[in-house]
């Protein structure tokens, strides 16, 4: 054979195929998650996430040091509000001296550089286990967003540096811009959940935060998984809102949103690589199926190459120490 163009010499070697790779992932394409409980030298780990913990704020400061030494610049905090705490009005999700207020003050303390993102939702203080106040069966929308900017004030004061609303209400980036504008916090930036599914993946998060819904399902707010068109819609509506950041939500089962919004916006698309996602990986790695730490790279890559500029993910550790 004489051919003229032969694809496979790009493919010689390990370093050919490194010399004109494509896609790279670094330390810093990575968000880190962390779940933070009350009380002192708490570390238990999460069922449903093999290796993963909710921890109590002494350790979790502790954890953001280990971060940050490994080059891990941003964490995303959610928080395990106390039963007794919970109610439908997210009165202790606005309280300043709440759990959440508390761990961004003393991460500040810790790390003052590393960048602070916290959880803008009603679901872990809420009663129902609605990102939303309920009335009724409905989870209404717009009293809902009254107390979602009031929370973020509340994460900015202590310390924010982005709030990140997960809830999927009508109208809240634009609220919580202007209640950030109102009281001076123009340099807190906005992660917008723009196009987050209604996804069977998230179960194992619901473990690790008591958070799961105690009536029926959020799928009045999260999106329909079968929609393409409405993500863009959601995510071009948060832009011009004034969402900094806007994130696909799952990631593994929608690289074609990722995609999509990608090339549809002009800001930072992150995608979160959910707790389901990282639950089947462990598990069939458990069960010698596949290699876990190939799969965490090649998923990981895969996020990236959709077209995620950030990827909020629990493999964040293991993939820094892998592409190491």
């Amino acid at each position: 054979m004489h051919l003229k163009k032969r694809n496979r010499i790009l493919r010689t070697t390990p370093a050919i195929r490194s010399l004109v790779a494509e896609t790279i992932l670094t330390p810093n394409d990575f968000i880190v998650p962390l779940f933070i409980d009350e009380g002192k030298q708490v570390k238990t780990e999460i069922a449903s996430m093999p290796g993963y913990y909710r921890m109590s704020l002494d350790h979790t400061v502790q954890e953001v040091k280990e971060l940050w030494s490994m080059g891990l610049k941003s964490v995303l905090l959610f928080i395990k509000c106390k039963d007794e705490l919970k109610d439908n009005k997210g009165t202790e999700a606005v309280n300043p001296d709440g759990l959440m207020q508390r761990s961004i003050k003393a991460i500040k303390d810790a790390c003052p550089d590393m960048l602070i993102m916290t959880d803008v939702a009603l679901d872990p203080f809420s009663s129902y286990g609605h990102d939303g106040i309920v009335e009724g069966n409905e989870i209404v929308n717009d009293a809902t967003v009254e107390v979602l900017a009031a929370m973020s004030v509340s994460h900015a004061q202590a310390g924010a540096d982005f709030v990140a609303p997960s809830d999927m209400m009508d109208g809240r980036i634009g609220a919580i811009r202007a209640a950030l504008e109102q009281h001076g916090f123009t340099k807190t930036g906005i992660m917008s959940y723009s196009a987050k599914y209604a996804s069977c993946f998230y179960g194992p998060f619901r473990d690790a935060l008591d958070s799961a819904p105690g009536f029926g399902d959020k799928k009045t707010y999260q999106m329909n998984y079968t929609n393409r068109i409405e993500a863009i819609k959601e995510t071009l509506q948060d832009v011009e809102e004034g969402a900094d950041i806007v994130m696909v939500k799952p990631a593994l089962s929608y690289l074609d949103i990722i995609r999509e919004v990608k090339d549809a916006v002009k800001v930072p698309v992150s995608a979160y690589n959910i707790s389901g996602e990282y639950a089947m990986i462990k598990a069939a790695a458990k069960m010698g199926w596949i290699d876990e730490n190939k799969a965490i790279i090649e998923t990981l890559t895969s996020m990236k190459r959709s077209g995620a500029d950030l990827i909020a993910t629990y493999f964040a550790k293991d993939a820094v120490r892998l592409i190491n």
